[in-house]
């Protein structure tokens, strides 16, 4: 079984828990048809920003900004070491309840995956690494992007299509994973077909929820969704 696209830019933010889960799929889709994925960034810190707050790259240490300019010092070297990064700082936030956003605990996560804890402070100390994460999130914003998951697909970087998600919670697996990839790259055959979306009522939040627990409890941040902060229930929110 093949799909129509053999490459993929994936477009996350650390911080984002669907973008995590979504990002699980298309690593199985990877090992099941060898797709190529490309891991870019975008900020929801600075997409969703009040006017007259800083930029995160005017911190000193920004959540999912600053983890992302690892990423980015990591990604000049090695896109499969930004692969490990992303996989075990995003399952350490959203499975395992861990503060990968805290230095300390970044510098941790590097070392068990066997990279320099001391790329946390060398990525941080060079202005350029904001650079690179910024030219991703502006490269989605410029396609009328919004949110992660975002995927750019197709081989010619000029005639790329840009798709927001897939939005899920459980990630298939096997012949369910490819058969998602090919209903995500079949929306390319239609250009004008923007949006398709099932409304979520209460049983659907209540298992989003229950799926985000870690991240829920671990963040220190209020997520924003498209400018209001969305209540879930025990006070839990969520950011797309």
């Amino acid at each position: 079984m093949t799909a129509s696209a053999p490459s993929v830019d994936f477009h996350f933010d650390l911080m984002c828990p669907f973008a995590y889960l979504t990002s699980i799929w298309i690593r199985e889709v990877r090992e099941q048809i060898g797709l190529e994925i490309t891991w870019r960034f975008f900020s929801l810190e600075e997409v969703n920003r009040v006017e007259g707050k800083k930029h995160p790259w005017e911190r000193s240490w920004s959540y999912g900004w600053s983890m992302m300019r690892i990423g980015a010092l990591l990604r000049r070297t090695s896109n499969e070491d930004l692969d490990r990064w992303y996989l075990r700082a995003g399952s350490a936030l959203h499975v395992e309840g861990l503060k990968p956003h805290e230095p300390d605990v970044a510098r941790h996560l590097l070392a068990e995956i066997g990279l320099d804890p001391g790329l946390v402070d060398q990525a941080i100390g060079d202005p350029s690494t904001n650079d690179e994460v910024l030219a991703d999130h502006q490269r989605v914003i410029a396609a009328g992007g919004y949110g992660v998951p975002t995927l750019f697909l197709g081989e010619d970087p000029a005639a790329q299509d840009c798709l927001f998600g897939p939005v899920l919670i459980d990630p298939p697996t096997g012949a369910e994973a490819v058969r998602l990839w090919e209903a995500v790259t079949a929306w390319r055959e239609f250009p004008h077909l923007f949006e398709l979306q099932r409304p979520k009522n209460a049983d659907h939040g209540r298992a989003i929820t229950e799926a985000l627990r870690p991240y829920l409890e671990a963040r220190d941040w209020v997520s924003i969704n498209r400018g209001e902060v969305v209540e879930f229930p025990k006070d839990s929110r969520r950011s797309n």
